[in-house]
């Protein structure tokens, strides 16, 4: 029986594996999305004469939208592989991403609330310019809902940060403390 169950064990944690496409599609996403970003980019380029100051911004506000939804991608991609599927050996090169140090589960998720919380903002803006813009086409009660999202994001993103740092603070205090031994409790 211990041959099949290690076996079985071995086939589990094999089974991290079938993530790999899911990541290789995000980034085969990346690169659609990064023509989509040039493509709005040159629409930008087109009509930048006839805009006003409000519309422009607009675009660009969608352009940040873009670049802030490639980060999270970026985030879940790499992230993803590396807590989940096989570490990524980049500790020695000089271009590693700063928020890839020590980075555990309960930090992307943070990381993952927060990008979440402030895409939503961009958008909440773009929102709010393009209300103001035209009342009409956009009912107050669906700016009221968006910020309602809003808001759901950031106090998930808070919530997320403090059972983080609810763990964080139990694994310092809950885990042997000296070399004697002794965990402090």
């Amino acid at each position: 029986m211990s041959r099949f169950e290690s076996f079985f064990e071995g086939f589990i944690f094999w089974s991290r594996w079938v993530q790999a496409p899911l990541y290789s599609g995000l980034i085969v996403a990346s690169f659609l999305y990064l023509y989509k970003f040039f493509q709005e980019l040159l629409y930008m380029v087109k009509y930048i004469t006839i805009w006003d100051e409000t519309e422009v911004m607009i675009k660009v506000l969608g352009l940040v939208d873009v670049s802030m939804v490639m980060n999270l991608v970026v985030m879940v991609t790499i992230g993803g592989y590396s807590i989940f599927t096989s570490r990524i050996d980049v500790d020695m090169h000089e271009d590693k991403p700063l928020w890839l140090e020590g980075l555990d589960a309960g930090q992307l998720k943070i990381k993952l609330a927060t990008s979440l919380a402030s895409i939503s903002g961009v958008y909440l803006l773009k929102t709010f310019m393009n209300y103001r813009n035209e009342v009409q086409k956009t009912s107050t009660e669906g700016v009221i809902i968006e910020i309602v999202i809003h808001m759901v994001f950031i106090v998930s993103a808070l919530l997320l940060s403090q059972t983080e740092k609810i763990t964080h603070s139990y694994h310092t205090h809950g885990v042997v403390d000296d070399e004697n031994g002794d965990s402090g409790h």
